[in-house]
């Protein structure tokens, strides 16, 4: 869905990329400066519960995600490590905002029972978890769709929520729960990045089944 700002965006940022250039910085290095930042911000917004400044700042660090893009072509141009270390990284960065998303999901919920006037558990809490867990999921076998169908020779790019979209889901949920509003805005915010995930990941398959139909090739029984 947000795919298509991604050329703008580009112009917009390529003034901090020429500038990332004159210091010496490379592309690698923005790339794991990215990664390692949103991780410590992610586990830290879990841990203190400080969910619309932890919203901002990861905001802030996924809108400059393609700034390493920006720094390899005024550099010669991006290599292969450049690209896989990118998408490799970035796995662990969509790891570490739905695990910093459990955390405080988690530390709500003691919380809530050691609070000791409620009758039951608080089932947005779980409901929430549950559905980060299952995010988590359906967030690596959307990557691993793509990777494996590319080994075969195929492409599978398509579906209703690329990266983009579900870290725009999981931080707007973030923002408005930690702007006052109730855990059950969040927890149905990751409801809906489960079930948007079940999506792309059948639209994907879908998408090289029908491809390899129409196109079959030998397997490769070097690719797991």
């Amino acid at each position: 869905m947000f795919e298509h700002l991604r050329r703008p965006w580009k112009r917009i940022i390529a003034p901090i990329a020429r500038g990332l250039v004159r210091l010496g910085v490379s592309a690698n290095g923005v790339t794991i400066s990215g990664a390692v930042g949103t991780t410590l911000v992610a586990i830290a917004t879990g841990f203190t519960g400080w969910l619309l400044p932890g919203a901002i700042v990861l905001a802030i660090l996924v809108a400059f995600d393609s700034l390493d893009g920006s720094v390899a072509a005024l550099t010669g141009g991006g290599t292969q490590f450049g690209g896989f270390l990118d998408s490799t990284l970035d796995r662990i960065a969509d790891w570490a905002v739905l695990t910093g998303v459990i955390i405080y999901l988690r530390r709500h919920e003691l919380a809530w029972v050691a609070d000791g006037s409620h009758q039951s558990p608080d089932i947005w809490a779980q409901v929430g978890m549950a559905a980060a867990l299952f995010a988590i999921m359906t967030s690596f076998v959307t990557s691993y769709a793509r990777a494996r169908a590319e080994a075969e020779g195929f492409e599978a790019k398509n579906g209703i929520a690329t990266r983009s979209d579900r870290l725009v889901i999981i931080l707007v949920g973030m923002a408005l729960t930690g702007a006052g509003l109730p855990l059950a805005v969040l927890s149905c915010f990751l409801v809906l990045l489960a079930l948007l995930g079940i999506v792309t990941v059948w639209q994907r398959i879908s998408h090289v089944a029908k491809d390899m139909s129409r196109n079959p090739q030998p397997a490769n029984p070097n690719h797991e």
